[in-house]
């Protein structure tokens, strides 16, 4: 499934967004060639404190991976979220018993109106079909 749109934050609401510096990354891969491995190596390059959420892997980058988003034990602002777009709704759910979180980021390629509507109705920000990298890139050039 092709994703064309993409969420309508303005380049300065996603500046914003980028001053939060807890991502918590489900999906992080351990993987060099994959999204999962060199998105959020890049985020840590820049300065991001980035939580893998992996229960397939003890730890990536040096970092200990977390089974879920819950079994983080510090402060979560961001989701960032690289999986398919079927399984984001357990995610958002689990974001949302997190209560400290603030924006879902479903990377690009990936879009779950559902999980959309019940992160948003939550009062989250949601963004999605954006690459945490891609944008970062663009707007801080």
């Amino acid at each position: 499934m092709s994703i064309s749109n993409k969420d309508s934050h303005s380049d300065q609401e996603l500046k914003k967004i980028y001053d939060l510096r807890n991502i918590a990354v489900v999906g992080m891969s351990n993987k060099e060639g994959k999204p999962g491995y060199f998105v959020p190596k890049y985020l840590i390059e820049h300065g991001y404190n980035v939580i893998p959420v992996n229960p397939t892997v003890k730890e990536v980058n040096g970092r200990i991976s977390y089974p879920n988003i819950l079994s983080i034990p510090s402060k979560v602002d961001i989701v960032d979220i690289f999986r398919r777009s079927e399984d984001v709704p357990p995610v958002v759910d689990d974001a949302l018993k997190k209560k400290d979180v603030k924006v879902i980021w479903m990377q690009e390629g990936i879009y779950n109106a559902d999980a959309e509507k019940v992160a948003r109705e939550k009062g989250l920000d949601v963004i999605f079909n954006r690459c945490t990298m891609a944008e970062h890139m663009r707007l801080f050039k």
